[in-house]
């Protein structure tokens, strides 16, 4: 029994003296925790690069839909591709940015959207009239014989680090009223 309590109380005094002693604790936090921040670190600037890339394909969006809006001149094939120029240059160009411009009217007669052209670039082809009509959900409720323009554009976003984020397609659909005109006219 002495010997039973001996090694007991030498343990007791072992183990007080090992959760006394601090010395290389640092080192065993750090093996610890430095994987941990520097994947919370990657994953926030993967993150945030997702949000910021959607933010600039939003506003390309935005910027060609306002563009467009205020032209008063017909637009032509130069015009479209212009605007698809803008939009590679305002986003990444490796992310393969798409572009698609539809101009169409709602006719309260027959309850349904008349495409008036519609033109894409990237790898996107023009809307019909039947995808327009199949959309009809998701776009705006417009007076008889009222004009909209729609700006669809895609881009492919593909992140940096596996940190779980998976590549995807970033698509945004904007839609603005013609300002200056009654309609935006194709020049065909």
């Amino acid at each position: 029994m002495d010997i039973v309590n001996a090694l007991r109380t030498r343990l007791h005094r072992g183990l007080r003296g090992f959760a006394k002693d601090a010395s290389g604790s640092i080192a065993v936090e750090a093996v610890v925790m430095l994987p941990i921040m520097l994947w919370v670190f990657l994953a926030s600037f993967v993150y945030f690069d997702a949000f910021r890339q959607s933010a600039v394909n939003l506003k390309a969006a935005n910027t060609i839909g306002d563009m467009l809006s205020r032209e008063t001149a017909a637009v032509n094939d130069d015009y479209v591709s212009s605007m698809h120029s803008l939009m590679v240059f305002l986003t990444k160009k490796d992310a393969d940015p798409a572009l698609r411009i539809s101009v169409a009217m709602w006719d309260e007669e027959d309850d349904m959207y008349r495409l008036d052209w519609s033109e894409g670039r990237g790898n996107r082809p023009g809307m019909t009239e039947s995808e327009l009509n199949a959309m009809r959900d998701r776009l705006p409720i417009l007076p008889d014989n009222e004009r909209i323009i729609l700006v669809e554009t895609w881009s492919t976003y593909k992140p940096a680090f596996n940190v779980g984020l998976k590549q995807d397609e970033l698509y945004n659909r904007i839609f603005t009223s013609p300002r200056f005109a009654p309609q935006v006219a194709w020049a065909d």
